[in-house]
């Protein structure tokens, strides 16, 4: 995870032209949620936010506010964009301590994709959840959850019982075993197993039927 910092303003002016007052000069208005001060509306440098959303470490995730020299940890909670350009144009944060317990979504990453049987044989992965819902201290948020896909064979799963979380972070889902991704078979390899299944059928009726027929023969001999 990246080390954010982002400089801030009080603002004045708030409401609608407040806000448009703050982009005109070159700075993205936003809110100061949480804790015992109450919100306050601040102004945020654009240059500064935009390199924080570059860095794919800036939503639901936590960074560091600064204000007179004074530091605060925060939870960033929404962006909103601008419709046509996508460019920022609103900013919700909330205050948080670092061994805070909060609730975030935190990415799930495959690896070891190579290692795995199922997906060698022309088997895919179906992802329910690319996303899982934690518990984690705030200071201490997992940029992603990895999954390891050595030894999967088609028809395997991973549920969430399976995974292993770092230390103090929980699932918030906690009243099922929910699934995260199975290996499923392509048409392909469906299609090459049921041919496999019939070789073996067909290769066992032969066999039998071979039995058979010198089951007879004897039989008429020892008459």
């Amino acid at each position: 995870m990246a080390d954010i910092l982002l400089s801030v303003d009080v603002r004045e002016r708030t409401g609608t032209g407040g806000a448009r007052q703050t982009r005109r000069e070159g700075m993205i208005p936003g809110i100061l949620y949480g804790g015992k001060l109450g919100n306050v509306a601040i102004s945020l440098k654009e240059n500064e936010v935009r390199k924080a959303l570059n860095s794919g470490d800036f939503i639901a995730q936590t960074v560091t506010i600064e204000h007179k020299g004074e530091k605060q940890l925060v939870l960033t909670r929404d962006v909103q964009y601008h419709p046509v350009t996508d460019a920022p144009m609103h900013v919700d944060l909330y205050r948080v301590d670092a061994d805070q317990m909060i609730e975030v979504e935190v990415a799930v990453r495959f690896i070891n994709e190579e290692e795995s049987p199922g997906l060698k044989r022309g088997g895919v992965l179906n992802v329910v959840r690319h996303e899982l819902a934690l518990l984690c201290p705030a200071g201490n948020i997992p940029d992603a959850i990895e999954i390891d896909l050595t030894g999967y064979e088609i028809g395997d799963s991973a549920h969430i019982s399976s995974v292993s979380l770092p230390e103090g972070v929980t699932s918030a889902i906690t009243d099922r075993d929910f699934t995260i991704v199975t290996v499923v078979g392509s048409r392909a390899a469906i299609s090459e197993a049921e041919e496999e299944a019939e070789a073996e059928a067909a290769a066992e009726a032969l066999a039998e039927a071979a039995e058979g027929e010198e089951g007879e023969a004897g039989e008429g001999g020892e008459e």
